[in-house]
């Protein structure tokens, strides 16, 4: 039990360490972030609100406050990474690693964390 934990929380961590690199790269480094967006096909007015959603999905997942959003959090980044990695096949830019990586970490955090964390400590909505 103690390893499914450690298997947890480290993947979780990388995760999350992932997508706030990613936020603060929307953020902070929009004129790139436009240009990777525009050459996938997707519509530039998604870049903020993404990072937005991205910074609020991890605070539900690790503050546990309400097992629905929770849920959805971790429904959402997967979402997300799927797709990333999906457009970045499609277009043949090479880029597709980090996408596929995120879908590990975050489906092995999903997981393990349904055998690290007993059910009766988590809130229901």
């Amino acid at each position: 039990m103690r390893a499914v934990k450690i298997t947890y929380y480290v993947t979780l961590s990388l995760f999350s360490l992932l997508m706030l690199f990613s936020a603060s790269n929307y953020f902070f480094n929009y004129e790139a972030i436009q240009e990777a967006f525009q050459s996938l096909g997707f519509p530039t007015y998604l870049i903020y609100p993404l990072a937005i959603a991205k910074l609020l999905g991890l605070v539900a997942i690790w503050t546990k406050q309400s097992v629905v959003l929770k849920e959805w959090a971790y429904a959402g980044f997967f979402f997300n990474v799927i797709l990333a990695a999906s457009a970045h096949i499609n277009v043949g830019d090479g880029q597709a690693a980090g996408a596929l990586i995120a879908l590990l970490l975050i489906a092995t955090a999903y997981f393990t964390e349904k055998r690290a964390v007993p059910a009766k400590t988590l809130v229901a909505a």
